[in-house]
């Protein structure tokens, strides 16, 4: 089935305890694309870059099967880019630059070879873009996936609710949860949110995995133990291409199979974080995938012995 992510394709610059870049591929929608791939082999990209963007990605995209006919390059103009800083738990960071260069008029064009597409997955954008696309889609998509920050609920709450009456996903973190719904208990939080439009919520809490919920289902996913992680930076956005990606393979949207999206993304998020960048996602093999995947079924899957 078709899949069409919207997302920043970007420059970044990062800093861990373990090392620091200068300045390499990011962006939402080049790591969605690129986890996406492993399971969609045909896929478009509504996105915009400058003309500094190296050409040399734009073919790792386009022979990964991603469709660059929406991807809008600015003559003269530069490219988005962010640095920031972990701190030693590489679970908070430090925003050191954020030059939104072509972003910041972003105008997202849907040419006809991009309509009609099935699964959409909106990567973490303003809520005003996010909408806009699906308003100039001629035919809605059969599920509707969108991913969002606590910079918008800050700043543009209003506009994000308008978007969230439109889609069927809503990937967020914890804390962004919280926010959201004001309430502190996930699961009270799912509630709130839910009313507000998506039909299935998916909180990822980082180390500690993830939760899906639709109606009274609730999922837990656990997340790999990992020896080192080298740059997070890419993990929710390559967690969220797994998942839609998979959905899109399959083309069943179903509680149960929303579970097992959510292994495909986070086996592929724990690829992510294994070096810098979109590097890890450029190495791993099919084979290495499906060995991640056993991981974590491995992790949960066990039998009750009865006591009599």
């Amino acid at each position: 089935m078709s899949l069409m992510t919207v997302g920043s394709v970007a420059f970044d610059a990062i800093e861990t305890p373990f090392g620091k870049t200068d300045k390499i591929i990011g962006g939402a929608g080049t790591f969605i694309a690129l986890s996406s791939s492993n399971f969609v082999k045909e896929q478009k990209i509504i996105s915009v870059v400058g003309d500094d963007f190296p050409q040399e990605m734009l073919d790792v995209l386009a022979a990964r099967g991603v469709d660059l006919t929406g991807l809008q390059i600015k003559q003269g103009e530069k490219t988005f880019f962010w640095s920031g800083r972990y701190h030693n738990d590489m679970n908070s960071r430090d925003t050191l630059v954020t030059e939104l260069n072509v972003l910041e008029h972003f105008d997202p064009i849907i040419p006809e070879s991009c309509q009609n597409v099935e699964f959409l997955m909106l990567g973490n954008l303003t809520p005003t873009v996010q909408r806009t696309v699906i308003e100039r889609l001629k035919v809605r998509p059969k599920l509707i996936a969108m991913d969002t920050m606590n910079f918008w609920m800050d700043i543009m709450m209003d506009e994000l609710k308008k978007t969230l009456k439109l889609i069927d996903v809503l990937i967020i973190n914890d804390e962004e949860a919280r926010q959201l719904s004001g309430e502190y208990s996930l699961k009270k939080a799912s509630k709130v949110i839910r009313e507000m439009g998506p039909k299935y919520l998916i909180i990822k809490k980082g180390e500690h995995g993830a939760l899906l919920f639709h109606g009274e289902q609730t999922f837990f996913a656990p997340a790999l133990p990992l020896e080192e992680v080298f740059d997070p930076t890419g993990a929710g956005d390559t967690f969220a291409g797994g998942f839609i990606g998979y959905l899109a393979a399959t083309g069943e949207v179903s509680f149960d199979n929303m579970k097992r999206a959510i292994i495909a993304g986070s086996a592929l998020a724990s690829f992510s974080v294994e070096k810098f960048g979109t590097e890890r996602l450029l190495e791993i093999s099919q084979k290495d995938i499906e060995q991640r995947i056993e991981e974590f079924i491995s992790l949960t899957n066990f039998e009750m012995v009865q006591i009599v």
